[in-house]
């Protein structure tokens, strides 16, 4: 059974750069292989896992529409077509695999991509033990039920009067929605000299289970973007590294490590 991370939070709080520390620091624990699902249109975690993602979910819907519209897929149904493609478009690294969701590149919702993505996590993920779901703003990939139930719900935000509402409303969202998850965890991301504390984010959140971790504004990290590195660049014992360390030393189940 997989252990499902899933991200959340305020736009350009640095939700890809927490999933990116997580899946870094999953791995050196020996917690691998790691699933990574960037569901961002706005994809960016293969750059920051220094892999790159050349087919997406969103592409080869519409590539797979196009082939069966030809009728070059003959004896082949279009969920096969589909599933086939989607499980050839997994972008392999050393201790774990990506896969991306990306734009629809014709006319058509999300809808059915979000159905084949639901059906591809759902069979591809049994062969990992944790996976980490990478989710645009907001909550609408969760709430269309892309995963059943979530093992530990990240939401990030940043140390501002604007991101404390954000949690609370993304909390308050959750629970309208009834997404189910079994932990709730709080991260307040770009901390500047300690003038924020975690714990007052949880204020309005009534979930004994929930948890808080905050981590410094850090110049070193945020420049891997600007010089186009990777999370590996960082040296293994960075204090955010450090601090994620700690952080999956509350939130994981003992029985959960490897």
């Amino acid at each position: 059974m997989s252990y499902l991370i899933a991200i959340t939070g305020k736009g350009g709080t640095g939700k890809t750069s927490i999933a990116s520390l997580l899946i870094a620091q999953l791995t050196r624990r020996g917690c691998k292989p790691v699933l990574a699902v960037d569901a961002d249109p706005n994809m960016c975690l293969d750059a920051a896992l220094g892999v790159k993602a050349e087919k997406t979910v969103g592409g080869i819907r519409e590539e797979a529409r196009e082939i069966a519209g030809k009728g070059m897929a003959v004896g082949v149904s279009k969920q096969e077509l589909l599933e086939m493609k989607i499980s050839e478009s997994l972008v392999e690294g050393d201790d774990f695999d990506l896969i991306a969701m990306g734009r629809p590149e014709g006319p058509g919702c999300y809808c059915y991509a979000n159905s084949v993505l639901k059906s591809v996590i759902s069979q591809v993920s049994s062969h990992y033990p944790y996976v980490v779901l990478d989710n645009e703003a907001g909550l609408e990939n969760l709430s269309r039920r892309i995963v059943r139930e979530v093992d530990l719900l990240v939401m990030v935000t940043d140390p501002s009067k604007r991101g404390y509402e954000t949690v609370r409303r993304l909390y308050m969202l959750a629970q309208e929605m009834e997404i189910r998850y079994k932990r709730l965890a709080v991260v307040v991301n770009r901390i500047v000299d300690g003038h924020s504390n975690p714990e007052d984010f949880l204020s309005d959140i009534p979930d004994r289970k929930v948890f808080a971790l905050g981590l410094p504004e850090n110049r070193e990290f945020a420049e891997l973007g600007e010089r186009g590195a990777d999370i590996w660049s960082l040296p293994s014992n960075h204090i955010l590294f450090q601090r994620v360390d700690g952080f999956l030393d509350h939130v994981l189940p003992k029985n959960e490590e490897v």
